[in-house]
């Protein structure tokens, strides 16, 4: 039966992007080698052994991540009581990614921890990931996320951050007024 009235088009899905696709697939695939790794190893070296590696790696990710959270909140209690920003480039957060990647079971992780923890693939990887954000918040559009952290970002001649929200007391224009006056 008919009713006369168009038939809507059919829903389209927007098209899914290549990190969304790709992600679950590439998890998929480490996870896949990480357990064919550590059959490989129990059969070569023995379980036992195998457990030790991974308990060995995850006492070192603990400590690791513990003493990297301790320089974190350190730094950023001698910035706020100098009055100062906290120093970057202080490598925290890659220490700690390091440690989680210990923590994690699995050969291939433990790794790419062990790279994390050597100081000079930290400086690389620190200078790598300010380039790419900083690029990325030059790029940003306006009315964006990262336009609203490139304005945050603003500084003062002297170094100060300036924040703040303009309110107009008084309407431009008294005769285009929006809202009606407050009366109690």
């Amino acid at each position: 039966m008919t009713t006369g009235a168009s038939t809507p088009p059919p829903l389209t899905r927007p098209r899914r992007s290549r990190l969304r696709t790709a992600l679950p697939l590439a998890v998929a695939a480490w996870l896949v080698l990480e357990i064919w790794l550590l059959t490989v190893v129990a059969d070569l070296a023995g379980g036992f052994t195998v457990f030790l590696l991974l308990l060995a790696g995850l006492v070192l990710g603990s400590v690791v991540i513990k003493r990297a959270g301790r320089r974190a909140f350190r730094n950023l209690n001698e910035a706020l009581q100098g009055g100062t920003a906290p120093s970057s480039g202080g490598g925290s957060g890659l220490l700690m990614l390091g440690g989680l990647l210990l923590m994690l079971p699995g050969l291939i992780s433990d790794a790419a921890g062990l790279l994390l923890l050597v100081p000079p693939v930290q400086k690389a990887l620190g200078r790598y990931a300010e380039r790419t954000v900083e690029s990325r918040l030059r790029r940003a559009a306006p009315g964006s996320l990262g336009d609203a952290f490139q304005q945050a970002r603003m500084r003062h001649p002297d170094g100060k951050v300036v924040q703040g929200e303009v309110i107009r007391d008084t309407p431009a224009d008294p005769s285009r007024e929006q809202y009606p006056p407050l009366n109690r």
